[in-house]
């Protein structure tokens, strides 16, 4: 690292202290703690004896070092930079921005605090930080002697620079309706979070609509920030483009918290400032993640993608054939199987026939829920299920759709089934189904699935969820049996997917997945298998006497347990692949037939326990 790279970042960094302390003069009420510029007080330079001036001096003592940065950093790079230009003309720009900066706050201490003024400061400010920045960045590339990286990382930061690039607009204006939001006072438009007014839409009008706005780009923010992590963290990748977005994504979770807790304790002061830096420093991260998007993409000779195009191999597919395609992204047979557990919870919550309308709601929200969460799956998995036998005809490996065009397919999809059920159904339900697929995307198909023997087991809890989407559609809330019918579901999926894996195994020893057949070897599995079904055998029982479920369900537990058990533990004495996939196609029946008997009895009040 070079002096000038260390200049660069120590400017960029102070310029973003100089926020921190920004939000606490906002948050203090201390902007009209010094009532005159460049002065504290038409008769003083220093502060007045009270905290609100020693606030906003400090705010203006960080400016002054701040500019006396800019000053040396232009300096610098005017006389000794010639052969940077990138890095000088980023240099000599911060110039007028900063001055801007100096004279626009003086405008806003004059007009005491006009929110217009206010919020232009704040967008000079902003435009200050992402110049400083990207002189940062560029810098690192410039002085900095790397390796030339290889073909498909070029393509994967050409083909992020659009989503980023929107990624920056939307976050700009998320600051910027934010900036004014405060600056009238309008924090507390709303009492709730994340709710409006205990709606997702709330009447609108004065400060509830900009309010609203800020909120809707708030998300559309922090979606566009995850859909950045997603595409970034797939491989091959960029390990700064890697890292950049996971910080960003890091911060953005923290500052949608630190944005209710701004609602929920009445806009403390210690919120306030919170809120106000992290913004700040996601915008900067968002920043450089763009700046080294554009310069990786820059550093090598154009190449082929990492993708082969339909059209490469001189085929033309139909609407037709693109829209089956897309449908079968979905997995629809596994969306039939989620949504079995969904009506069954409904019919028990509502102990009868749930509302007709309600039950289509539901089942069409989680359908497109489930279709997000496999789509997406199918876009990460991309290159496993090119290698694994069972999964080369899928859309991706036959190359019938794009990569990019399926993964913003799921997240479209994703975004529609949150609003949706929110719309439809209630806030809680749709909650719950957006967090099946953050659970899967993440948990089980980015982190376990290639590194844990354990991956099903863990990222069973997806596939367990929509059971809780159903209690949740009814009630409101997430009950003890629903918690329940959630355990079915996760300690049956163990031995439904291992009696697959040992079919399979070959294929997932070939794509490096370490599932339990690969790494603990068949027998292993297959005694896993036996005690996991004894486990689903009594976890099935305790819905008769939580749930009070009547003799219906009671002789279906009994009956199919002790069926899959006795299965199970043929497979065990075996070793037959044969037996293998007769028990995996059992515990589909199994599971349908035992929820099915949750709904039965539900439906018949007589049958059940008083």
């Amino acid at each position: 690292m070079t002096r000038f790279h260390r200049l660069a970042i120590a400017t960029a960094c102070t310029t973003l202290l100089l926020f921190g302390v920004g939000g606490l003069v906002r948050a203090t009420g201390s902007g009209l703690g010094c009532t005159s510029w460049p002065k504290c007080g038409p008769d003083r330079w220093l502060p007045y004896p009270t905290l609100e001036s020693w606030v906003e001096y400090s705010h203006r003592f960080v400016a002054f070092v701040v500019v006396v940065l800019v000053a040396v950093q232009a300096t610098v790079a005017w006389r000794r930079l010639r052969s940077t230009p990138s890095v000088r003309r980023l240099s000599i720009a911060a110039v007028p921005l900063v001055l801007s900066q100096a004279v626009l706050g003086g405008i806003v201490v004059q007009t005491e605090l006009d929110p217009a003024w206010v919020t232009l400061h704040f967008a000079f400010a902003m435009a200050l930080v992402a110049v400083l920045v990207a002189n940062a960045v560029e810098a690192r590339y410039a002085f900095a002697i790397r390796r030339r990286l290889a073909a498909p990382d070029r393509n994967i930061a050409r083909n992020l620079l659009g989503p980023i690039g929107w990624t920056v607009i939307a976050t700009f204006g998320a600051l910027l309706v934010g900036t004014y939001v405060r600056a009238t006072d309008s924090g507390l438009a709303f009492r709730d979070w994340p709710l409006m007014d205990g709606r997702l839409v709330p009447a609108l009008g004065g400060a509830a609509t900009w309010m609203f706005l800020h909120r809707v780009l708030a998300a559309l923010s922090a979606l566009l920030v995850l859909y950045v992590f997603i595409k970034t963290w797939i491989a091959p990748r960029i390990s700064a483009l890697s890292w950049l977005s996971g910080i960003a994504l890091v911060l953005m979770v923290a500052q949608v918290l630190v944005g209710a807790a701004n609602v929920w304790s009445e806009l403390r002061p210690a919120a306030v400032t919170a809120h106000v830096a992290l913004a700040a420093t996601i915008w900067a991260t968002l920043v450089a993640l763009w700046v080294t998007a554009r310069r990786e993409t820059e550093r090598g000779r154009s190449s082929e993608g990492l993708e082969v195009d339909a059209r490469a191999n001189g085929k033309r597919s139909t609407l037709r054939e693109t829209t089956a395609a897309y449908f079968r992204l979905t997995k629809p047979r596994i969306i039939v199987l989620l949504l079995i557990t969904t009506v069954p919870a409904m019919a028990l919550a509502e102990g009868g026939v749930p509302s007709l309308s309600l039950v289509l709601a539901t089942l069409v929200g989680g359908a497109i829920a489930a279709g997000s969460a496999n789509a997406i799956n199918c876009y990460l998995d991309r290159d496993v299920d090119e290698v694994m036998r069972r999964t080369r005809s899928r859309p991706l490996p036959a190359h019938l759709i794009e990569p990019d065009n399926a993964l913003a397919f799921g997240y479209v999809l994703g975004a529609v089934s949150f609003l949706f059920l929110a719309t439809t159904v209630n806030v809680l339900a749709a909650t719950l189904a957006l967090s099946a697929i953050a659970f899967y995307v993440f948990v089980y198909t980015l982190w376990l699935k290639r590194t844990s023997a354990q991956n099903i087991v863990i990222g069973g809890a997806a596939g367990a969820v929509p059971a809780l989407v159903g209690w949740a559609a009814v009630t409101g809330t997430v009950g003890l049996p629903a918690w329940i019918l959630f355990a079915i579901v996760f300690v049956w999926t163990p031995p439904h997917f291992w009696a697959l894996a040992l079919r399979y195994s070959g294929d997932y020893a070939a794509a490096g997945i370490p599932m339990l057949p690969v790494v603990r070897g068949a027998g292993e599995t297959r005694r896993q298998i036996l005690l996991y079904s004894l486990v689903l055998f009594g976890t099935s029982l305790l819905l008769v006497p939580f749930g009070q479920m009547g003799a219906v369900y009671a002789a279906a537990a009994i009956v199919l347990g002790g069926w899959f058990v006795m299965r199970a533990l043929r497979l065990w004495r075996s070793a037959s692949p044969v037996d293998s996939m007769r028990l995996f196609r059992f515990s589909i029946v199994y599971l349908a037939l035992l929820f099915g008997a949750v709904a039965v009895d539900a439906a018949l009040p007589l049958a059940r326990v008083a």
